[in-house]
């Protein structure tokens, strides 16, 4: 492993960690995120949807360790969905929200950069 691979892992693990917990929050029902889901006019109906696909994304980011096409796969999938959060917010006309999922789809894309030029 040289100093690349090591560089390459802090924002994955970081992303890793953060839809590890964002799966879990939703998986719980946390209240606060019935609040956001209503803010952006969404049905609570999709929450375990948007837990699943935060899961996979954890568990898709830690596959790539080992096999790194993987991990260049969930990391452009966490880009798609930070786009997609970044989307809704923007529909919604709720700004002071948009530097949270712009802030993780910066770390989604370090992710992916560093992942890739480590091939």
């Amino acid at each position: 492993m040289d100093v690349r691979d090591l560089v390459s892992l802090c924002p994955e693990l970081r992303a890793t960690r953060t839809r590890r917990r964002a799966a879990s929050n939703d998986f719980r029902r946390v209240d606060w995120i019935f609040d956001s889901m209503r803010q952006l006019q969404l049905p609570d109906s999709q929450l375990f949807v948007l837990g699943a696909l935060k899961a996979a994304g954890a568990l898709s980011l830690l596959i790539g360790f080992a096999l790194p096409w993987i991990g260049i796969a969930a990391a452009a999938g966490l880009i798609v969905f930070f786009l997609s959060a970044i989307a809704f917010t923007l529909r919604v006309r709720w700004y002071s929200h948009l530097p949270f999922p712009a802030a993780w789809l910066l770390i989604a894309v370090g992710a992916l950069v560093l992942r890739a030029t480590t091939l």
